[in-house]
């Protein structure tokens, strides 16, 4: 069950309340005693970078140096 906290008192214990929510409460904001928003934990992403992951797939070509031409149109030459 959530717990519901009014605006004015979420301003006043805001890092509080962003502590709970960290740890998994689910806290209802109320204007005027009325739901307005939920602050909720956020989902962990899952995602995990791994470097080197893609190596060998960029072709030699892409380390080569530009022609002059290319290098002046990207100068605005």
């Amino acid at each position: 069950m959530p717990l519901t906290i009014n605006v004015h008192e979420a301003k006043t214990h805001f890092s509080r309340l962003l502590e709970q929510a960290h740890a998994g409460q689910k806290i209802l904001l109320a204007k005027a005693g009325k739901p307005y928003a939920r602050l909720i934990p956020l989902a962990p992403t899952g995602i995990t970078r791994q470097p080197g992951r893609l190596s060998g797939r960029v072709p030699e070509a892409f380390f080569e140096p530009l022609p002059i031409g290319e290098l002046d149109a990207w100068e605005g030459k």
